[in-house]
């Protein structure tokens, strides 16, 4: 409670701020999608490759900003956060008042065990996996997967889901047509300017961002050392700061994503804005040692697939786990 309330100085909003990363974000999103759609018209694919990988991350981070939106964390009032919700929403496909109601859901529930229908990626338990008849494995060892999480999960989420996504009916209908229409008219827009290279060099940068950011929402909660319970023994500041991650993967990095990768302190404190968490995450390891997790330990991330309740560990399936231990009393 102490740290939380440290932590309250670093939630002053600064529309100056908020201007400058959402806007230049804008203007870098229109530059780099504008070269790549001429480049690859063009055939000139040196131009055309790093434009798309620029849009892509312009992408994520935008979702991201949209995303501190949804708080109300970016700009000084209510109304502006609103505006700039819907404004960007056609940009980052996620219709504002939906990805709001349903991620302020997983806010709430943060490392709930009996309220996982709220998070992003779907984590199932040892002893439902031992419970689990041929077919429901099957699928479960597909969706976890990196192979097929991350490009499979990028298109069907972007594409479908995002549609029609989770309490779309009693958030608001009107919106996501709105929305749809909106998204509807920006590829007819590109269409009518450079044909079907345009649609599908913005649609390609669209997926790649989304395989960025499945790969990011993967490893927010879910690496080596994470945490779960049930209620009432769930403890909302030890599921934020250990159930959430902190990715170190570089300053440069950060910036690109909107440092989204101090995941853990944005579950402690989410009315912290974006431009304000790397200042906040210093502030809280002078009374707390924080795990930062490399880039190596994200990708032995993704073999981490069912979540132990005993041991409270994630963990591989059992067959890999029995060869790792082997493998291990083997040296």
């Amino acid at each position: 409670m102490e740290l939380r309330t440290a932590l309250r100085a670093y939630t002053k909003k600064d529309n100056r701020l908020a201007y400058l990363s959402l806007l230049s974000n804008l203007v870098i999103y229109a530059l780099s999608a504008f070269t790549a759609i001429l480049a690859v018209g063009q055939g000139d694919w040196l131009v055309a490759v790093p434009a798309v990988v620029v849009l892509a991350f312009a992408g994520v981070r935008l979702y991201v900003l949209q995303h501190d939106l949804g708080h109300l964390s970016l700009f000084e009032t209510r109304a502006q956060n609103r505006f700039w919700g819907y404004v960007v929403s056609p940009f980052t496909f996620a219709a504002y008042p939906q990805m709001t109601h349903n991620h302020n859901l997983h806010h709430a529930y943060v490392g709930d065990l009996n309220e996982r229908h709220t998070t992003e990626i779907y984590t199932m338990t040892v002893a439902e996996w031992e419970r689990a008849g041929v077919w429901q494995r099957l699928y479960y060892r597909l969706y976890r997967h990196p192979a097929v999480l991350i490009p499979v999960g990028s298109f069907w989420t972007y594409f479908f889901v995002y549609r029609w996504p989770k309490n779309a009916a009693s958030v608001g209908i009107k919106a996501i047509l709105a929305h749809n229409l909106a998204i509807l008219a920006l590829f007819a827009a590109l269409h009518l300017w450079q044909g079907w290279s345009g649609v599908f060099t913005f649609a390609f940068a669209i997926w790649l961002g989304g395989c960025i950011g499945v790969a990011l929402v993967y490893l927010q909660h879910n690496f080596e050392g994470t945490w779960w319970d049930r209620r009432p023994d769930l403890d909302f500041e030890r599921a934020a700061i250990q159930g959430g991650s902190c990715l170190d993967f570089g300053w440069v990095f950060d910036e690109m994503v909107a440092n989204i990768t101090k995941h853990d302190i944005h579950h402690l404190v989410a009315a912290i804005p974006s431009y304000r968490l790397r200042a906040a995450h210093r502030e809280m390891e002078k009374t707390h040692a924080l795990r930062r997790i490399s880039f190596r330990e994200a990708l032995h991330a993704f073999s981490l697939r069912l979540w132990d309740e005993e041991t409270e560990n994630l963990v591989p399936f059992p067959k890999e786990r029995r060869m790792r231990v082997r493998e291990a009393g083997a040296e």
